[in-house]
């Protein structure tokens, strides 16, 4: 009596788990809903996103953390109060960065295809050790592994995924798809056994993906439609700005940074003697992030991806404050632009010098209410309107520690 049930549930449960038919719980309502949760298990997963990703009017849109902030010109906002013929997919959350999206890239490389997607490219990610390896562990899956392994090409790129997963902890949870990527990083194919071994392991993870990851989906719905009712009844962009500087305004009180209130009050108020110049000997134009970026090039290229990329700024009253230097930024922004062009990815909006504008920035380093609204003026079009095909001519030599730690002064010479 007391077992027995815990007992059948485990049996359903395997029989699911291990059943040749394909189960999916995926509908409207959920692709909907995932597109703004910024959930970890849509990241980790494929199923949600395959399906949402299917249908043209959504637009994957790579980042991190700027996405969770909801406010009234958030590209999901403005998308769902004037119904346009696209719905940003969200695809980052705090903690998110390069290593990460070309992870969660491989399980839709089919959808992302002669399509068209965004990437914001925070310079905070390129630190001089690169990804947290905890960050990205909580947002890597089993699923991932074992796609990413059944999938090989032998390409060079995929040796140095492969190396670059074996470390990070990930890498090493599961002995068997260890040993496999091992074989891939040093240029061999895996073995008979080991495709057997993943096949199954992929089928299991894949059929929990599709049973568990509706069901602790996050839902943002009501953040976006409580920001789209203060929203003007026609897409006009002098109206909207009109209400965007408004909200800029009320939400900008109690500090002397344009931050928004409740993030000071929350995050910096306490302390903020202990900020000044905290941030002055940062760097982003030194770090390994650099050839974890060439990866996601590399995906976009194979898979056709007609890319924009947008390059924000960081609000210049508070990198005065920390000692923040704004030539560094401006020389990972000449470097990060240097590896997009010359590889033919020409699509680029560089903000880096709008920190400075009023309410562009809603905190420290995330856009706010007229940052998103830039933005939005050069999304909208390339999303709307078709674009020219891009003619992508990858570089391996991105990969190397000689560009990852290249000073920007000596990009001239670099060859």
């Amino acid at each position: 009596m007391i077992f027995g049930p815990l007992v059948v549930a485990a049996i359903v449960l395997l029989g699911l788990l291990f059943s040749p038919f394909k189960i999916n719980r995926i509908n409207k309502t959920t692709e909907r809903q995932a597109a703004t949760s910024l959930s970890p298990n849509v990241l980790k997963g494929e199923a949600i996103k395959k399906a949402a990703l299917s249908h043209k009017e959504y637009v994957p849109f790579f980042g991190s953390s700027e996405f969770s902030r909801f406010d009234v010109t958030h590209p999901s906002v403005l998308a769902t109060k004037y119904d346009r013929n696209y719905q940003p997919f969200l695809m980052g959350a705090p903690g998110t960065q390069s290593l990460t999206h070309y992870f969660q890239m491989q399980s839709i490389n089919k959808e992302l295809t002669n399509r068209k997607a965004i990437v914001v490219i925070s310079p905070q990610w390129f630190v001089k050790k690169g990804t947290d390896p905890k960050a990205f562990s909580f947002y890597f899956s089993t699923l991932q592994a074992a796609n990413f392994l059944l999938t090989q090409k032998g390409t060079y790129t995929e040796q140095v995924a492969a190396k670059r997963l074996l470390s990070m902890p990930s890498g090493h949870a599961n002995d068997q798809v260890a040993s496999a990527l091992q074989r891939v990083a040093d240029g061999k194919k895996i073995t008979k056994f080991d495709r057997f071994y993943l096949k199954n392991l992929y089928h299991m993870a894949r059929q929990e993906d599709r049973l568990f990851s509706s069901i602790r989906l996050s839902n943002n719905d009501e953040k976006v439609e409580k920001q789209a009712k203060d929203l003007p009844a026609k897409d006009d962009s002098k109206a909207i700005e009109k209400e965007a500087i408004r909200q800029g305004k009320e939400d900008t009180t109690n500090n002397d940074f344009g931050i928004k209130n409740d993030f000071y009050k929350r995050r910096l108020s306490k302390k903020i003697n202990k900020f000044k110049n905290f941030e002055k000997d940062f760097n982003y134009t030194e770090s390994p992030e650099f050839a974890d970026f060439q990866m996601v090039l590399n995906q976009f290229a194979e898979d056709h991806t007609n890319v924009m990329f947008i390059i924000p700024p960081v609000n210049e009253k508070w990198a005065k404050y920390t000692g923040l230097s704004q030539s560094m930024l401006d020389g990972f922004s000449m470097k990060i632009k240097y590896q997009l062009q010359s590889q033919g990815f020409n699509n680029i909006v560089d903000l880096s010098q709008d920190g400075a504008k009023p309410y562009f920035m809603q905190d420290t380093i995330h856009l706010g209410w007229t940052g998103w609204l830039d933005v939005d003026k050069h999304i909208q079009p390339f999303i709307k309107d078709k674009q020219p095909k891009p003619n992508y001519k990858m570089d391996n030599k991105f990969y190397s520690h000689k560009w990852q730690f290249l000073n920007p002064d000596d990009l001239s010479s670099y060859k």
